[in-house]
């Protein structure tokens, strides 16, 4: 791939301006178009566990492997608002976090109310939650805010915090607590978010950015994500809206990094060719 793939890849999307139904975030105030509102769930449907066959035609369920995560950082104009970069690797400020996993019997021993906590697995996109104590956390599932018991929100995959992945300012542990238990039971086309991670984003920051149609698709493409391939090469795509970029990094995450690298080489391969084609006419 080489220096094909830090090419700057530009993603066009429809313009649906539209508004926050509810009317919330007045914190930060800024042009709204009231029209209807769009909801559609996304990836979290598909989050059920995934089995893979053997040689010998035994089926075993697919493990995660740590060597095969996307690391990425997400930036706002110039700003950085999000990074996800492991030990493995040097963050833009010089350092990496810590993105091992454990069990969840594990992870109640660490979660404090208010902590959002990543679920992860083979082949599925990650799944948030929010910690509200007690062994429970509220959750965006199947189209609906439900409050489980940690272990059975987790369905067997491993875990881990997520508090510093988005640097957004967070609002008070007690406040994230009673936000999400105040919306369980939403469910259908009384939510706001297209994602578990959209909903436990916004319980924790509480950005109108993470609900669907919180922001306008006009004009400039302000949001990047920069997928970083190795230290040295990285591909990036731009996006007029974070609920857009959210999407596509976690059909990234679902994919793996080698099945992207792959996708990737195949994509430009394709548009090297097509270029050659029009060239040589």
């Amino acid at each position: 791939m080489g220096n094909q793939v830090e090419r700057l890849t530009h993603l066009s999307y429809d313009e649906v301006p539209t508004a926050d139904p509810a009317g919330g975030d007045r914190e930060e105030p800024g042009p709204r178009i009231g029209v209807s509102y769009i909801f559609s769930v996304d990836e979290d449907d598909l989050e059920e566990p995934v089995a893979s066959e053997t040689r010998t035609g035994e089926i075993e369920e697919s493990s995660y492997d740590a060597r095969n995560e996307v690391e990425c950082s997400v930036y706002y104009r110039d700003q950085c608002i999000y990074e996800k970069r492991g030990n493995i690797g040097k963050s833009e400020e010089g350092g990496g976090a810590d993105l091992s996993t454990q069990p969840p019997e594990t992870l109640l021993n660490k979660c404090k109310p208010g902590d959002l906590v990543e679920f992860v697995a083979k082949n599925q996109c990650p799944h948030w939650v929010v910690y509200v104590g007690d062994f429970q956390v509220v959750h965006l599932h199947k189209a609906e805010i439900k409050n489980d018991f940690l272990t059975n929100a987790s369905q067997g995959r491993r875990g881990r915090l997520v508090n510093h992945l988005y640097k957004f300012k967070a609002r008070p542990p007690e406040s994230v607590v009673q936000c999400a238990l105040q919306l369980v039971g939403l469910k259908g086309v009384q939510l706001s978010w297209r994602s578990s991670e959209c909903f436990a984003a916004w319980c924790r920051c509480g950005r109108r950015e993470f609900k669907a149609g919180g922001e306008l698709r006009i004009g400039k493409q302000p949001y990047r994500l920069k997928i970083h391939l190795s230290d040295k090469v990285s591909h990036t795509l731009e996006f007029q809206s974070l609920e857009d970029l959210i999407a596509e990094r976690r059909r990234s995450d679902q994919l793996g990094k080698l099945a992207l690298m792959q996708e990737l080489a195949t994509h430009l391969q394709t548009e090297e060719q097509h270029r050659t084609e029009l060239d040589a006419q």
